[in-house]
């Protein structure tokens, strides 16, 4: 069985999406509660009533250790899917972090957990808890579709999906993808004749 975490360990998600041709990044407006948040493993997925968070409860009952739990909710800003308290349900059952197509609320209470939270921002108003979502189905969140057991990475430029069954190739393409950049960067760093030959070439301009 893959190892999602060794698999993925310091690959950003700027490559993993370049690798993708930029097809599964989420909006850009889910982003972590903190800088320093990364988060390298499958979905487990949950959707919900706007509004309504019960179902969210039910998902991290079922979801295993390591699951990063991706909750659409519709990208509504007006109620919080989870505050400190079931954040921390999340990170004692052993979830890797939530990403949240939605808002969060009680943000001091959940920076003192230290759990990976990607969300499009917080709100004051709680959910209701009538129920009516579902758990452990596709998705869409960010834009995005997400299926049940897809790898999610996250970190401070945001979040990407990568499609289960392909984890192996992507993550071996993102890291030719970081070597090539890296020897460009060393190519013509500091180098003006070299930057200007670069420029020069993916601008098409040739020298007679």
């Amino acid at each position: 069985m893959l190892n999602i975490n060794e698999l993925f360990k310091e690959l950003p998600t700027t490559s993993i999406s370049d690798v993708l041709g930029g097809l599964t990044n989420l909006n850009y407006n889910i982003k972590p509660m903190q800088e320093q948040d990364r988060i390298a493993g499958r979905a487990f997925t949950v959707t919900i009533p706007v509004g309504d968070n019960l179902t969210v409860l039910q998902a991290i009952r079922e979801a295993s250790p390591g699951d990063v739990l991706v909750i659409d909710a519709k990208g509504d800003t007006t109620r919080a899917v989870a505050g400190d308290f079931i954040v921390g349900l999340a990170r004692a059952v052993g979830l890797q972090g939530i990403v949240v197509d939605g808002v969060i609320r009680d943000v001091e209470g959940i920076r003192t957990l230290n759990f990976p939270i990607f969300t499009r921002g917080t709100t004051i108003a709680a959910s209701s808890k009538y129920g009516g979502g579902k758990t452990n189905v596709p998705i869409s969140a960010g834009g995005v579709s997400v299926h049940p057991g897809d790898v999610i990475i996250g970190d401070v430029d945001g979040v990407v999906v990568v499609p289960q069954g392909r984890e192996q190739q992507v993550a071996e393409e993102a890291r030719g993808k970081i070597a090539q950049d890296q020897q460009r960067e060393l190519d013509v760093s500091g180098n003006k004749e070299a930057a200007l030959r670069y420029l020069d070439k993916v601008l098409g301009i040739s020298k007679s």
